[in-house]
């Protein structure tokens, strides 16, 4: 497969191009002029101010939609030459049968880009074989080939998506908190639940445990500190004092829990 990453995409969007793609939607001038204002704001940084040539403010509300627009050509150009391309925004791969398919595939979105005005990152994008190990990254997910069974493709959340979750929940549970369980429960349920969402559609089982048996560690630490233990002799008998149903009984939100009745609903509907 290809693994297509564009350099700077959102900065390097030519506006009139842009802007001819948005007309072939959209007929209302008054629409129009409003999306072109929004492209040429000018941007006041250290005191000065300055009018961006192209691109488009990434995180910005309408950005999304005007990228998906600008590549949406290349979607249909691919598809008609038979590839298998999965894009969001500026986020493609490219399912090929063989070395061969995919570096063709490559030289047609870099002569598109090419003409588009865009351009390909030399290092990032790359050609990943799923019959080596290494695998590849894809909107958060990771995804590899199975060893054991080589007709099923394994996903999980990549590396940076387990640590922005722990980054997060570390923010909710310093050892000094002064909040009561209750309320920490109730903060990190909200964060736990949307990352959970996104990344249900893990199918490798040990990943949810692990980031469960982390929280639960922090939450420990807080008790012993709480309760005047010492941290490295109370530590070793905190998972007795306070065992998984005790904040199960909080109402802590369980990855592993989430996933397990997940997967029997989905094999329930199956049958």
């Amino acid at each position: 497969m290809v693994d297509v990453d564009l350099k700077s995409y959102f900065d390097a969007i030519p506006h009139a191009e842009l802007m001819k793609r948005v007309q072939t939607r959209i007929a209302d001038g008054r629409v129009l002029r409003l999306i072109e204002s929004f492209l040429t704001q000018g941007v006041m940084e250290e005191m000065r101010t300055w009018t961006p040539p192209a691109g488009s403010p990434q995180g910005a509300v309408i950005s999304p939609l005007l990228s998906n627009a600008y590549l949406d050509p290349l979607d249909h150009e691919m598809a008609q030459r038979g590839y298998e391309m999965v894009r969001y925004a500026d986020d493609i791969v490219i399912l090929c049968r063989s070395r061969e398919e995919a570096e063709t595939a490559l030289q047609h979105v870099q002569t598109w880009m090419a003409q588009a005005g865009l351009t390909l990152h030399p290092t990032k994008t790359r050609i990943v074989d799923l019959n080596e190990p290494g695998g590849f990254d894809f909107l958060g997910y990771h995804f590899e080939r199975d060893r054991r069974n080589p007709q099923r493709i394994l996903r999980w959340p990549r590396e940076k998506s387990q640590r922005k979750l722990k980054n997060a929940l570390r923010e909710r549970t310093p050892r000094r908190c002064g909040q009561s369980l209750l309320t920490i429960t109730a903060q990190l349920n909200r964060t736990l639940r949307g990352w959970y969402e996104y990344f249900q559609h893990t199918n490798v089982t040990t990943v949810f445990p692990s980031l469960d048996g982390w929280l639960r560690r922090r939450l420990r630490r807080i008790l012993l500190k709480r309760h005047k233990c010492h941290h490295h002799n109370g530590l070793g008998t905190a998972h007795q004092r306070w065992p998984n149903e005790y904040f199960a009984k909080l109402g802590l939100f369980n990855l592993t829990t989430a996933h397990a009745l997940a997967r029997q609903s989905a094999r329930a509907v199956n049958h």
